[in-house]
């Protein structure tokens, strides 16, 4: 490989010749060797978004040439495009603030458009990282808004439209369903009936409030820091250049990003991201209970409940021939136990800034991130591989509703608590149903205990 020598504050550094990054980012590569995790896409086109509208508002405002600014914004957008993301290396676990990421975005745009204008690489000539990319600009308010515009675009894009996929797919399930009764079931013990129907409802109903969650998730983020620069207070940019460079970020993006309220609870703090995240833990911890409700239902085919039969998607045993596991249950409930872990890691992220600067930024980004990703894939997924083919298993929901041994629930208003309750373990002491150890002992008519004992009637209020 060959090098070029390029030199900054701290003196010379060797620098992969065909490399549009320079020093810093090099300097970086060597010191955090850590997880081979870098930046993701959606982060990196953030953060060429930031970098083009910060040019585009500085020209407006006459503190950069046409002519710089041209081939920054061209070199910007080959970076929003994803042109350049294998010269973005650093490790996710680098500077709390996210500095060697910022200026590997300075370094990558500056060396593309002095290669765009006819120049050298590493020269910084005729554009500069710092004096021209990072024009009104500090890593301490670039990288706290390219988190929010990176989370609030991944939430708005891949995983409210995932959980409405989700959520199509559940209540269409729970239309279909709706005439089939079975036993309800209350700490995993036999309970009143319900039907099929009602049970899906209430998991497309949680999805509902999940799509909701998200978007409060997303809208948690359009708050951006941009324009704080430091510290907070804005120096070394020009009164109006947040305002303007934010107007472009939210028309390139098309969610309504603004400027931050206030610049130092924006850089010093990262609440938002909190909030955010403990929306994506909620819908986490609903998918969960779904997911594994589900394969409740499934279980068996001969010695579970087998109320439903899920999709055969993939052989289950490597020494029991024929069978066949819930894995699409099995990979959801994995995916969200680890978006609840990236909310512990995202929640010391969050409390640990100190003063002016929270310094768990680049932490903060790759799980919000990556929890994101982890929910809009594992529900899309769910919802086609599992949810879509699943069928009800009439016969088996019928034969359990009348052996339910709670079903006397509906006798009591007629013949008293005590004598119902007398009736079940009887039922259950001799194999009998209710419905024949009622007749039997005679506690009413005949036509009266079946009248009491309509499936579908317990199913429902009764009418006033």
């Amino acid at each position: 490989m060959s090098y070029r020598i390029e030199k900054d504050s701290l003196g010379e550094v060797k620098v992969p010749s065909d490399a549009y990054y320079g020093a810093q980012t090099q300097r970086a590569v060597e010191n955090f060797p850590i997880s081979g995790k870098r930046f993701p896409r959606r982060f990196i086109r953030a953060l060429g978004v930031v970098k083009k509208a910060c040019c585009l508002a500085n020209e407006e405002l006459g503190r950069l040439d046409v002519a710089r600014a041209e081939w920054i914004a061209q070199a910007a957008q080959e970076v929003i495009d994803g042109q350049h993301d294998a010269h973005f290396p650093i490790d996710i676990f680098q500077t709390g603030s996210g500095t060697s990421t910022n200026m590997n975005a300075n370094e990558v745009i500056a060396n593309r458009a002095i290669e765009l204008m006819g120049g050298e690489l590493g020269t910084n000539d005729p554009v500069h990282p710092n004096d021209h990319v990072n024009m009104g600009q500090s890593s301490n308010d670039v990288i706290p808004a390219t988190i929010h515009m990176a989370g609030a675009t991944a939430i708005h894009e891949d995983l409210i439209p995932a959980l409405r996929h989700l959520h199509a797919q559940l209540h269409d399930k729970a239309e279909a369903w709706d005439h089939i009764v079975k036993s309800g079931r209350t700490h995993l013990m036999d309970a009143t009936p319900v039907r099929l129907g009602q049970e899906f409802s209430g998991y497309a109903a949680q999805v509902a409030h999940g799509i909701r969650r998200a978007e409060a998730a997303r809208d948690a983020l359009l708050e951006l820091a941009l324009g704080g620069t430091a510290v907070g207070t804005g120096i070394n940019r020009p009164k109006d250049f947040p305002r303007m460079a934010i107007a472009r970020i939210a028309d390139e993006i098309g969610l309504p990003f603004v400027e931050a309220a206030n610049h130092f609870e924006a850089q010093g703090a990262r609440d938002g991201v909190v909030e955010a995240h403990g929306q994506l833990k909620t819908i986490a911890a609903s998918l969960t209970k779904i997911a594994n409700d589900i394969r409740w239902l499934g279980s068996g085919p001969r010695t579970g409940f087998y109320e439903i039969a899920l999709p055969s998607t993939q052989p289950g045993s490597s020494i029991m021939p024929g069978k066949v596991n819930p894995v699409m249950s099995e990979m959801l409930t994995m995916a969200c136990a680890q978006v609840m872990g990236n909310d512990v890691a995202v929640n010391i992220g969050g409390l640990s800034g100190n003063f002016e600067l929270n310094v768990y930024l680049p932490l903060m980004t790759i799980n919000l991130l990556e929890s994101t990703q982890l929910l809009a894939n594992g529900a899309r997924t769910f919802a086609d591989r599992c949810v879509k083919g699943i069928v009800a298993n009439e016969e088996n929901c019928r034969a359990t509703v009348e052996r339910n041994l709670a079903i006397c629930t509906s006798l009591a208003p007629a013949i008293g608590y005590d004598k119902a309750a007398a009736i079940s373990k009887h039922a259950f002491k001799t194999g009998q149903n209710v419905r024949e150890v009622a007749k039997e002992w005679g506690v009413l008519p005949d036509e009266e205990i079946d009248r009491l004992l309509d499936f579908h009637a317990m199913t429902v209020p009764e009418d006033a």
